[in-house]
């Protein structure tokens, strides 16, 4: 269930709060707390217990969903969340902005700009990757490195193939770019 719905803050509270008395109390009554609990979440390596905070694990294991959904695999899974909710781009389906709708994968989808954010795209053949808008020549997209050229662009959807020709790019330009005076 962790990695379909979100876990209620209170929830996650109370799930910390019987963990942390488990670790410190045990079967006996009173017991020192000898360490802090932050420290405990740390990994083994930075010398805590790597005791897993929950919040988080919730999250990942949400967004192992939307990273599923972006693979190239094909699945009933995947058809389904395209029809119901249709694509936004080739990655990802568009906001789920109905209130009555599943809201399973609404608060999955909700995860996606964190998900983006963290993800570099292997280019291949080039026709999932969007060449302004997805991250894979450098640390930022293309539309955030090259904003002037970005508004010159006629292709500002085109995917890297669309842009590729076999002697070089070509960003379909509104007008043609002066050189150095």
């Amino acid at each position: 269930m962790m990695s379909i719905f979100p876990i209620p803050a209170k929830i996650t509270k109370r799930l910390d709060a019987i963990r942390r008395n488990f670790q410190w109390k045990g079967n006996e009554d009173k017991k020192y707390h000898l360490v802090k609990w932050e420290e405990l979440l740390v990994s083994k390596r930075g010398g805590g217990l790597n005791i897993r905070d929950v919040s988080t694990q919730n999250k990942s294991l949400m967004m192992k969903w939307l990273w599923k959904f972006a693979s190239p695999e094909v699945s009933l899974r995947k058809e389904v969340i395209t029809t119901n909710y249709g694509m936004e781009d080739k990655w990802m389906t568009e906001v789920v902005t109905n209130p009555y709708d599943c809201s399973v994968w609404r608060s999955i989808r909700n995860l996606w700009l964190l998900v983006k954010d963290r993800t570099n795209c292997k280019v291949g053949n080039g026709e999932k990757v969007a060449f302004w808008n997805d991250i894979w020549c450098g640390q930022e997209t293309l539309k955030q490195a090259f904003p002037e050229l970005h508004s010159l662009s006629q292709a500002q959807e085109a995917s890297v193939a669309d842009l590729w020709t076999g002697q070089g790019w070509n960003l379909h330009l509104r007008r043609n770019l002066m050189t150095g005076k």
